[in-house]
């Protein structure tokens, strides 16, 4: 296979084909989505030898989580957990039990063959020529089928590394959900992708708009947020961000960029976008942490047992938030997919 050189530019995702907006009055869906992956060191520089999955010894205590709600979430999983049997064995319980889905999460730099420099380019599988993308997604497909039993039909890139490439390659093997989009965030500064303009709504896309793309989902919010992406770009610059421009936009209201998730939000933020998106007509909420922040120390989230109780307690509290105070429902990515699907013939 012909050698990767690493290269600056950034590969843009493409554009949706076809949003979709569900009814004013439909009840809000939850799907909630777990990047299951190696434990490494997140300040240091990509490295092949990163695999230790151990900590998955001790994924019941989140799943228990799910499973008090009614919840069934989809593990995103990479090779190194498709492979070692301290992490597949305790999936292969869950999945086999109907607790959840299992999905595909690429992280290229740990996926075979590996053709590439190791580097922050090349950790978004987006920028990598089509033929090793490819390769790379078609061995962690049969890696998580020969192991866990399941053929993965929902795609999760690593980094959100979604690129050019990237929905032809989902289509070619069979992928009907992909999770890859992060709006209101901006990957380019090392090569990724920017979904600063993207929004959280569904969409369909492929060559017969027959995948669904659900965003993770992150939003602009407050005052000012029609004119957020600008503001938000600005205050981020070297200058404004020394002078933490970006804080003082979150303190006056005016711009903050969030995400749903446990880690780096607090259930108050959770509650706060959520409403905003509401309000905007967003009936589609994504709920998304890591596998490792189970065990304390693996991420910068969770560094404690302390920590630890917070995560879990945030999960708790958006999903009481959630499933009865907004009497929303939670749904797996391929029932909302086959929901919407139905929907629209």
């Amino acid at each position: 296979m012909e050698s990767v050189r690493s290269r600056t530019d950034a590969v843009a995702p493409p554009a949706p084909h076809a949003i979709v907006r569900m009814p004013p009055d439909a009840r809000p869906v939850l799907i909630v989505v777990v990047d299951t992956e190696e434990e490494f060191d997140w300040t240091k520089p990509f490295d092949r030898r990163n695999v230790d999955v151990s900590y998955m010894r001790e994924i019941e205590r989140l799943q228990r989580v799910f499973d008090d709600f009614a919840i069934r979430p989809v593990y995103v999983i990479d090779h190194p957990i498709a492979t070692h049997p301290d992490s597949y064995l305790p999936l292969c319980k869950i999945h086999a039990e109907g607790r959840a889905e299992i999905g595909a999460h690429m992280h290229p730099w740990l996926s075979p063959p590996f053709d590439e420099q190791v580097n922050a380019h090349h950790s978004y599988s987006g920028n990598l020529p089509h033929a090793l993308e490819r390769a790379k997604l078609a061995g962690l497909t049969r890696a998580i089928e020969d192991n866990i039993g399941a053929r993965p039909v929902v795609y999760k890139a690593g980094r959100y590394g979604f690129g050019s490439n990237t929905a032809s390659i989902l289509e070619e093997l069979g992928f009907e959900v992909d999770l890859s989009l992060c709006p209101a965030f901006d990957f380019s500064s090392d090569g990724g992708p920017d979904y600063s303009n993207f929004g959280p709504e569904p969409s369909w896309f492929g060559s017969r708009s027959q995948m669904l793309a659900i965003p993770t989902t992150g939003a602009f919010v407050g005052f000012a947020s029609q004119r957020a992406n600008g503001l938000y770009r600005l205050a981020t610059k070297s200058f404004f961000s020394r002078l933490r421009a970006p804080a003082f936009l979150a303190r006056s209201g005016a711009v903050e960029r969030m995400l749903l998730s446990p880690e780096g939000f607090r259930p108050d933020d959770h509650r706060r976008l959520t409403y905003a998106l509401l309000e905007r007509g967003v009936r589609t909420f994504t709920f998304n942490m890591h596998s490792s922040s189970i065990q304390p120390g693996s991420t910068p989230y969770v560094r404690n047992e302390r920590d630890r109780a917070q995560f879990l307690a945030s999960c708790r509290q958006y999903f009481e938030f959630f499933l009865n105070e907004l009497h929303g429902v939670s749904r797996t990515a391929l029932e909302l997919k086959r929901i919407l699907h139905d929907a629209r013939a």
